[in-house]
């Protein structure tokens, strides 16, 4: 069964992330949804959020979602993360991000994520493998 993350809503329980101006807001089974209203801490000094910062939000992203993904004692960590920013966003603009797992198997998942702008366009997409850590269980 899928754990409950409702105490990791909000900023993931980074507050880096709060910082950054992300709030998760929903998941289910592999995938994870936030509200982002990049703060000036994710931008650079010309007004537009750093390329760094994608990375950030990509990786958790992925990450809530993986979790979603697993049942509770299970854990993931981040292998490797790509992405591309296809436009510019500045602070203050209202962004959608969304994390989806792709493939889950017994020690890897496979994911993806998107920055959207309100009129749905793509800002950012990433993909990304995590290990995954299973509990030991009792048969």
């Amino acid at each position: 069964m899928p754990r409950n993350l409702d105490n990791a809503l909000g900023d993931g329980g980074m507050p880096l992330l709060a910082q950054l101006g992300i709030s998760f807001d929903g998941y289910g089974e592999g995938w994870a949804t936030a509200t982002w209203t990049p703060t000036e801490l994710a931008c650079n000094p010309l007004g537009a959020v750093h390329g760094g910062v994608y990375g950030v939000i990509h990786d958790a992203a992925m990450n809530f979602a993986t979790n979603a993904a697993l049942e509770s004692g299970d854990r993931a960590a981040t292998l490797d993360i790509k992405y591309e920013t296809m436009r510019a966003a500045e602070a203050g603009a209202e962004l959608s991000v969304r994390g989806e797992v792709v493939r889950l198997a017994r020690q890897i998942a496979y994911l993806e994520s998107w920055v959207r702008d309100p009129a749905g366009e793509l800002v950012s997409r990433g993909t990304g493998t995590f290990f995954v850590r299973r509990k030991e269980r009792a048969d």
